[in-house]
């Protein structure tokens, strides 16, 4: 966090001098103190994130292949006329223990081309899919297998 504090830092400034430098070490030195005094920010959370940072990224990365490749099926789909699209509406359980990795799996089926997430109730997930062939493996996709091992990071 208190990196983070300090790139704003300079990026608000606009430019990199030694002084800007060192005011934006001890700015954001005290807005960190700050926000660790009466905010009760962890030190600890930022350890954390920082060790999943990599695989933030790297989910990062695959959600959007995912969605890419998700796209020319999605076309492909709609502008043949020989396909006929069969809807389906899907309801899996996932064994993710995490709330915001829940969400964060609703959130990508959504974004995904093809699948809307309905409804996210405890770990049961109700998705629509614009055809039954998106629905195969959802419910172990590569979505699942990622936030898993986020989750053993932990």
């Amino acid at each position: 966090m208190y990196l983070i504090f300090f790139l704003i830092w300079i990026i608000f400034n606009g430019q990199l001098t030694l002084e800007i430098a060192a005011f934006g070490v001890v700015i954001a030195g005290l807005i960190y103190w700050f926000i660790c005094k009466f905010l009760n920010y962890n030190p600890k959370t930022d350890r954390i994130l920082f060790r999943k940072l990599f695989q933030l990224l790297h989910y990062l990365f695959v959600l959007i292949i995912e969605i890419v490749k998700a796209n020319f099926v999605v076309v492909k789909m709609i502008m043949s006329s020989k396909y006929d699209l069969e809807p389906a509406v899907v309801r899996f359980q996932t064994s993710l223990k995490s709330k915001p990795a829940r969400i964060l799996l609703a959130n990508s089926i959504t974004l995904t081309p093809g699948t809307i997430t309905v409804s996210l109730s405890q770990d049961e997930y109700v998705v629509h899919c614009l055809d039954k062939s998106l629905a195969e493996g959802i419910d172990r996709s590569v979505f699942v297998e990622l936030l898993e091992k986020m989750e053993r990071i932990g």
